[in-house]
């Protein structure tokens, strides 16, 4: 395994010919609006609405009130107004809030701050990544509605068409994020590969995004393995990268994301027969399409499944 770390000044002259004179996909649009006319709708369920539990204490009665940390698009971020908030996880609040036959009160926050607010009843729900642990179960009831996973991208006319086991990336110069969980799925990747005889990865990481892609268009780099959702909208943004592979976020383990409630608060069930519903009627397959993460969709919502374990378990 060989690692470096790339400055930007070492690659942008010579992508610069490949981005003027290569070939790009066509690349697709976002709508960035405050308005959001082309917004996905539904009608209120009576058997999702029955569900919430008659105890349950809405922070602002007729409301769904949810927090959500508008950070990277496309899940969350802030519309041309920068102040309204867009993208997959608003838009799957909005029809969840539609479904149980409320009003809803989108509240940006902090990422830190989820966990207080929704304990002490500021909010009634949070969506915005969550991925589902034990260690989190045990203070907030969860309820699915995407799949956690990461993304092997590569140049959009590069000759690799698919990474889905350890093999697949021996000999290749990977981009990933220093100090998180896809480093060490990439790091015991390479590790079984040496022990097996493969060539090693070449393990790059550099400071930002921008920079990434340029090593990627200029041929320093075959791949970048990071999370699905911000590359998926990097790739549809530019049409100069593509999708060959995806991990779960936990692996070897399946890991989740969920919309966090407080625990046995009564909400869980009703917001996991909101999300059933969405998904049988096509409406949440439409949201997912609409941001480009069909990759992530489940089949199915389920309240508080097995999480990723405890760290040290």
């Amino acid at each position: 395994m060989t690692l470096s770390r790339k400055p930007l000044s070492l690659i942008f002259g010579a992508v610069l010919s490949a981005i003027a004179f290569g070939s790009v996909a066509q690349a697709a649009e976002f709508d960035l609006s405050p308005e959001q006319p082309g917004r996905i709708h539904t009608e209120k369920s009576e058997k999702a609405a029955a569900a919430i539990s008659s105890n349950f204490k809405f922070a602002k009665e007729g409301y769904l009130t949810v927090a959500t940390n508008p950070s990277d698009p496309p899940l969350g971020t802030y519309a041309t107004d920068a102040k309204t908030v867009v993208g997959t996880d608003p838009d799957i609040t909005v029809l969840i809030a539609e479904t149980l036959g409320l009003k809803l009160d989108l509240v940006p926050v902090a990422w830190a701050d989820w966990p207080l607010g929704l304990a002490s009843g500021k909010y009634d729900a949070v969506i915005s990544n969550v991925t589902v642990t034990e260690e989190r179960k045990e203070k907030f009831d969860f309820s699915t509605y995407r799949q956690d996973v990461l993304g092997f991208y590569v140049k959009a006319d590069s000759k690799i068409t698919s990474i889905k086991e350890p093999k697949d990336v021996a000999g290749l110069k990977v981009i990933t994020g220093a100090g998180t969980n896809q480093e060490k799925i990439l790091l015991e990747w390479d590790r079984r590969n040496v022990a097996a005889g493969l060539k090693p990865v070449e393990v790059q990481y550099y400071d930002d995004s921008a920079a990434s892609q340029l090593a990627i268009q200029s041929g320093r780099a075959d791949a970048e393995f990071n999370p699905n959702a911000t590359l998926a909208y990097a790739a549809a943004v530019s049409g100069k990268t593509k999708l060959v592979g995806i991990v779960s976020g936990g692996w070897p383990l399946t890991a989740e994301i969920a919309v966090a409630t407080r625990k046995d608060s009564g909400l869980a069930n009703a917001v996991t027969l909101a999300i059933n519903e969405l998904i049988a009627s096509g409406k949440y397959g439409e949201v997912l399409k609409k941001w480009s993460l069909t990759a992530e969709a489940i089949d199915q919502s389920r309240t508080n499944p097995p999480g990723l374990p405890k760290p040290n378990s």
